[in-house]
């Protein structure tokens, strides 16, 4: 098992090329050993896809857990682990910055902060204030001494906020600014636009968030994308194939659906191989 230092220096080096990479997300320890074991040379947790496994909403995780289970991801691997940090779990810069140095300690690799706020009357921070928050989570990874890179997001495209692309693309341009290591604009649709957020990064690596149907890796490097991630994409798919199931024997008294299982036996050797 590489030391977190090793970790990090390799998750730096991933962002400067040649080409991109792919950084799943697995939303517990299984997942991560089963990512871990196809040669992916990093992950990414999902927020989403936590706090589903865990019966929350998306947003529902308090930080205690959050810190728990991006830990518990840190150690099931032996690939840098990017973190999905939500908003901080802090509402003011200040609180943003004591989250941050809590996040650091996990040994993560790299983690996110958004500009959502979960407020349905203002779902976005103001730019200002935004811009803030990067600056004090940059200012916690400069006071650890540790190479951990910031990922800047915006959602105001995923949300529909506002100026959508072009607010997005002013306020990724602040970020960078403030700080940030990697931009961020999740909910890019089209490669015009994935154009637009790659010429505004200027010398920094582009994160792009993938589904289903959606762009190829091949598509995504040919227009200077650096990271591509999938999101809770992975964690809904589980959980998709689960339900299906699960209803149809509640509804029809049928098991169709388990036909097409994961062989124990499989999973038995993978997680018997595992080296605590």
């Amino acid at each position: 098992m590489p030391t977190i230092a090793e970790k990090r220096e390799r998750f730096a080096q991933l962002h400067k090329g040649p080409g991109a990479f792919v950084i799943p997300n697995p939303w517990d320890v299984g997942s991560a050993v089963y990512l871990t074991s196809l040669g992916f040379k990093a992950l990414a947790t999902t927020s989403a896809g936590m706090a589903f496994a865990a019966g929350k909403p998306d947003g529902g995780a308090t930080r205690a857990y959050a810190l728990k289970h991006i830990a518990e991801l840190v150690a099931a691997t032996h690939l840098p682990v990017n973190a999905d940090f939500e908003a901080g779990f802090a509402k003011s810069a200040d609180a943003l910055h004591d989250s941050a140095k809590l996040c650091i300690g996990t040994g993560v690799a790299g983690f996110s902060i958004e500009d959502f706020t979960g407020d349905a009357q203002a779902p976005v921070y103001t730019l200002a204030e935004a811009v803030d928050r990067v600056r004090a989570a940059r200012s916690a990874i400069n006071a650890s001494g540790q190479r951990v890179l910031l990922t800047a997001r915006s959602e105001v495209v995923r949300l529909g906020h506002g100026g959508g692309l072009a607010e997005a693309l002013t306020r990724l341009s602040a970020y960078a600014e403030a700080g940030a290591d990697v931009l961020f604009a999740p909910g890019l649709k089209t490669a015009d636009a994935v154009a637009e957020v790659v010429r505004v990064a200027g010398p920094l690596p582009v994160n792009v968030l993938v589904g289903a149907p959606g762009f190829t890796k091949k598509q995504l490097e040919d227009l200077g994308v650096r990271r591509i991630s999938t999101g809770a994409a992975l964690a809904r798919a589980a959980w998709g194939g689960f339900m299906r199931a699960a209803a149809d024997i509640a509804g029809h008294g049928r098991f169709d659906a388990l036909k097409d299982l994961a062989p124990a036996a499989d999973l038995d050797a993978l997680f018997r191989a595992r080296k605590d």
